[in-house]
């Protein structure tokens, strides 16, 4: 039972007893309860604490109650609402049957007799409710339940309720508009601030026309396509697609969905009239077209170019997942455009964004961005800017430096040395290039893939590269030369399709530059930054060292910056070579991750009993902690403000702090037995260094891929650690040999964290093949089978010094296994430990444990502080404002 449910539960006891949970939609979750003083079943529906919150209980509550006189046969009524435990609840019939979402999955398409049926007693609700002053505002499916076969409208006055709040006026101030896309009317979608039954009208005419063809009228593959064709186009005629359509049903269809309200009909029952009365017919005008985009009237087409454009990343949609959709309020070309900024919120924030190179990429129509994560949330990800929550690229674990084509249907990324594509509809990665490796890859819209090259021996990154998007050999674009110092990077085809802007960088300054491809001429600018994302507002995006992004003027017909900058972001992550972490799409939205927060941890002692002391000083950023072999040093990474890391030692006794590294890309700190050395992940490469910090750092090895060490022998010989590259999974390097390795378990289900047991017979590791990750010991070197150790989820295996208890995280409880190594690996019992909210680990272990295995050292915090923050319509607003000044 969740926290919600069962604070729930005990504060409504006297009233109502919660059985289940029946399903979640936008605003709120829904449970089958039973009405303890009533003896009857209800509906118990729990608006979203977050929408709650913004709307304001008290007021949302006296506005649902004018609801609560509507009665009316096909209207599910509202039985009682309240607050209770800082939850926002009401209670409405449970209606034995489906919704007519459920039957529609089931059928598909309805018999015309059915659909007209329900869609004329809908219409009977909503002119009763209309004639009560009642507007629904979100007709869907999903609000239509079917009991006996007869339709029942539920959640009416919900959505009126939430836009007569005090958040729901906040809301419409910044252009938010309650509704589905999909049966938004469009005054809806264009955000007008006042909403008629007419709305209610449109969307009963998208529901039945589902209902007859199987699919809403428009559809498309994000909120914002739909709602762009809800304001341009005209449906497709429904007669076509299914020949036993009536013609008056037809017509009456077409006259609901017309775009403008005063074609509509004049109310709900002149709808449900019409379905009833063979010889309507459609008024002049009304005749449905095929899929052809409308001809906007001259005086409506401002209106609906600014509606086309239409942002539906709202603070809502993607940030708390409320079921409310954004639109630009920009009636007019004369209205400033609204600039809206929102946080997104990712699993384990913290994971993300701290290696070299472009993590995040934003498609050009702005229709989804991908981001890279490490560690446990390795991989490729996307959010799409319908969806809620991110989805993980299939195939992609070891993926990074994602990149999408210009008509955002395919998603290319590096994997280890390889270049790759994948169809987002589906499909396996493609290679394109076996060894293209380079960072900051952008698909122009010529079909050409350009990107750095790293060229070993030299000083990195030096030239640009390009390859078709379909393969074929790399070719060199530029080169600068040797004696300069300089290198090139970060190249961006402008829309002229003759000219690739780029950075050139020297020691300690980025510049804007041109290249022109037919001539090979470079020409060099003035203008600071580097990463250029060109915007078609006119101007290009750069970032800076300093974590800033600028927006600088940029006259494509002369191809050279034409004002001075505006800084638009201060707050963003740097990587450790000065790249700001961030996505620029093609219509101006912007979308990046905000450095600072990293450093709110702690390090922590916590005892087996719980109890806990906060050891090393300020809070930092702090991931990995490891005991030396005599438990009196901490080995840590720590990490800056700007998404930097360095390995550091604490000093236990002497609370004293010992600086190994300075490149700012380094962590992953294990312990060699004797103390002497640690070995450490440097841009992602195996390195080691004294421990005593009077020696300098020394490669071990350095190869395509990324290695995070976690293990290592105890004769001190091999090295264990996850490999990251095209080959995944667990593997073993040698010390007191020539640097290669060996494979030790092939990454089938995520298979990470290895740990060797003192006495090196028994390798435990964790694997997500059951569906979740869990702890399991293998013989070393092999062959014998597997043990499961974790049995409910289980993470971050870590022997004790003595071999006799293996310790593992169970979501936010430290466990521990009581095992037999001898003759054969045995578990004789598992125990709870403690709990606490620490730092999360993933594939990469966030603890360790004492030599006598009394004390763990955990890190505290900054597990999900780190945002990413999104901004949109910025840009439009800067030319906006130019414009004025004119």
């Amino acid at each position: 039972m969740t926290d919600i449910l069962g604070r729930l539960a005990t504060s409504l006891a006297d009233r109502y007893r919660i059985e289940r949970e029946l399903g979640q939609g936008g605003m709120a979750t829904v449970y089958l309860a039973h009405d303890v003083r009533h003896d009857r079943k209800v509906a118990l529906k729990v608006l979203r604490p977050e929408l709650s919150a913004i709307l304001g209980a008290e007021r949302f509550l006296a506005e649902i109650k004018t609801t609560a006189n509507l009665q009316h046969p096909h209207i599910l009524s509202l039985y009682d609402s309240g607050e209770s435990g800082g939850l926002v609840f009401y209670v409405m019939p449970y209606v034995e049957g489906e919704s007519l979402r459920d039957r529609l999955h089931r059928e598909k398409q309805l018999p015309v007799e059915d659909a007209v049926r329900i869609a004329r007693e809908v219409g009977s609700a909503l002119d009763y409710a209309h004639r009560h002053h009642v507007v629904h505002r979100d007709i869907k499916p999903e609000n239509i339940l079917l009991h006996d076969g007869s339709a029942m409208v539920a959640d009416f006055g919900i959505a009126l309720a939430v836009s007569r709040s005090d958040g729901g006026t906040r809301m419409t101030e910044t252009g938010m508009s309650l509704g589905t896309p999909h049966y938004m009317s469009p005054e809806q979608a264009m955000g007008e601030r006042e909403i008629t039954p007419k709305a209610d009208i449109y969307a009963l005419g998208c529901v039945l026309y589902e209902m007859l063809t199987g699919e809403p009228p428009f559809t498309g593959p994000t909120a914002q396509a739909i709602i762009a064709r809800v304001v341009t186009e005209e449906p497709r005629s429904l007669t076509v697609q299914r020949k036993t359509i009536p013609p008056h049903v037809d017509a009456a269809i077409r006259t609901a969905l017309q775009k403008l309200p005063a074609d509509r009909f004049a109310g709900a029952a002149q709808f449900a009239e019409a379905l009833a009365n063979p010889a309507f017919v459609a008024v002049p005008g009304t005749a449905a077209r095929e899929a052809t985009p409308a001809q906007p009237a001259p005086r409506r087409a401002n209106l609906l170019a600014t509606a086309a454009r239409v942002a539906p990343w709202v603070v809502a949609a993607a940030g708390l997942g409320f079921g409310v959709w954004a639109g630009r309020n920009g009636r007019t070309a004369d209205v400033a455009p609204i600039v809206t900024r929102y946080a997104v919120t990712l699993p384990d924030s913290a994971a993300y964004f701290q290696q070299i190179g472009n993590s995040i990429a934003y498609a050009r129509d702005g229709s989804a961005f991908a981001y890279t994560g490490s560690g446990g949330r390795a991989g490729i990800h996307i959010r799409y800017a319908d969806r809620v929550d991110p989805v993980a690229v299939a195939g992609m674990r070891s993926g990074v430096l994602p990149f999408f084509s210009p008509d955002g249907r395919w998603l290319g990324f590096r994997q280890g040395p390889r270049l790759m594509k994948v169809a987002l509809a589906g499909g396996v990665p493609v290679a394109i290039c076996d060894s293209c490796e380079g960072f900051a890859f952008e698909w122009g819209t010529d079909d050409t893939i350009r990107y750095n090259q790293a060229v070993h021996g030299t000083s990195p990154l030096r030239r640009l590269m390009a390859i078709g998007a379909a393969g074929g050999p790399p070719r060199v674009l530029a080169t600068p030369d040797s004696a300069s110092l300089e290198t090139y990077r970060y190249p961006t085809l402008l829309p002229d399709g003759r000219t690739v802007l780029f950075t050139i960088r020297t020691r300690d300054t980025d510049r804007l530059a041109a290249l022109d491809l037919s001539s090979g001429r470079i020409t060099r600018f003035e203008q600071l930054g580097s990463n250029p994302h060109y915007v078609e507002a006119g101007y290009v995006v750069l970032g800076n060292r300093d974590g800033s992004l600028v927006a600088v003027p940029f006259d494509v017909g002369s191809l050279r910056p034409s004002g001075q900058p505006v800084t638009i972001v201060r707050d963003a992550i740097v990587d450790a070579v000065g790249n700001v972490q961030a996505g620029v799409s093609a219509d101006g939205r912007i979308i990046y991750a905000q450095r600072g927060a990293v450093s709110d941890r702690s390090v922590t002692m916590v005892g087996r009993d719980g109890r806990s002391t906060d050891v090393g000083g300020a809070p930092r950023g702090y991931a990995g902690p490891r005991f030396s072999p005599d438990g009196r040093r901490l080995a840590i990474g720590v990490g800056d403000q700007a998404g930097g890391s360095d390995v550091w030692t604490l000093d236990l006794t002497q609370q004293a702090w010992t600086r190994l590294t300075t490149n700012r890309i380094s962590e992953r700190p294990v312990w060699l037995p004797d103390g002497r050395r640690i070995v450490y992940a440097s841009n992602a490469d195996l390195w080691w260094i004294v421990s005593d910090g009077s020696g300098a750092p020394e490669s071990l090895l350095v190869a395509p891929g990324s290695r995070y060490p976690a293990s290592i022998s105890p004769e001190g010989i091999v090295v264990f650690y996850e490999n990251g590259s095209q080959n995944s999974g667990i593997r073993a390097m040698r010390l007191d040999s020539a640097p290669a390795a060996r494979m030790i378990i092939l990454e089938a289900f995520e298979e990470s964290a290895p740990t060797l047991s003192p006495d090196g017979r028994w390798l435990a590791y964790q694997s997500s093949e059951p569906g979740r990750a869990e702890v399991y010991v293998r013989p070393f070197p092999g062959p014998g089978p597997r043990v499961p150790v974790s049995l409910n989820g289980g993470t971050e295996p870590c022997w004790s010094r003595d071999g006799r208890e293996l310790f593992y995280r169970e979501g936010d409880v430290m466990m521990v296994a009581s095992v037999r190594t001898q003759p054969a690996f045995e578990v004789t019992e598992r125990r709870r430990l403690f709990s606490g909210a620490f730092l999360p680990g993933g594939s990469l272990r966030e603890y360790d444990v004492t030599p006598d295995g009394r004390r763990f050292a955990m890190v505290r915090g900054g597990a999900s502080t780190t945002a990413l923050l999104a901004v949109q319509g910025l840009l439009e607003r800067l030319r906006y404002d130019e414009r004025s000044r004119r």
